[in-house]
């Protein structure tokens, strides 16, 4: 694997993040079914540079799993969770899952990704919140990464 292949993962992967905190966006706000919003976004936005596979499971897991990220999320927020924006929730949505099932993305690069993610979309100061929520989540999910026996 040459030096450029990595960091040519981590940008495709990170396109696919901002792809899908959107279509996880269309999809709590309109309701629409998941097929049919991965199917519009493919045809209709530019996913050039995105890991399209990538793209999919996480839109497909994700909406298949809302009750355990919700399980997994609620108990480090200061409200409940129907009372987040939708934005910041499909990021906290996308690093719950990467950090419970992708143990091949350090937990590090998962907060770094949705602070990102909520710095560029999110509500004004919202990613402080969501780093706060992603550091305590990562100290749970990932105490091994974290030397923490």
């Amino acid at each position: 694997m040459s030096a450029a292949d990595p960091r040519r993962l981590a940008a495709e992967r990170r396109r696919s993040r901002r792809l899908a905190m959107q279509a996880l966006y269309q999809w709590q706000m309109a309701g629409e079914n998941v097929q049919e919003i991965i199917n519009q976004f493919l045809a209709e936005q530019d996913v050039k540079g995105a890991d399209l596979a990538y793209f999919r499971e996480l839109i497909e897991k994700i909406t298949q799993s809302t009750d355990e990220l919700d399980e997994a999320i609620s108990p480090l927020l200061d409200r409940p969770i129907e009372e987040l924006g939708a934005v910041e929730r499909g990021i906290l949505y996308i690093a719950t899952y990467e950090l419970l099932h992708r143990i091949d993305i350090p937990y590090k690069v998962v907060i770094s990704e949705a602070v990102a993610l909520t710095k560029k979309f999110g509500a004004d100061q919202a990613h402080k919140f969501v780093n706060g929520v992603l550091d305590r989540s990562a100290k749970n999910m990932r105490k091994l990464e974290q030397g923490s026996f």
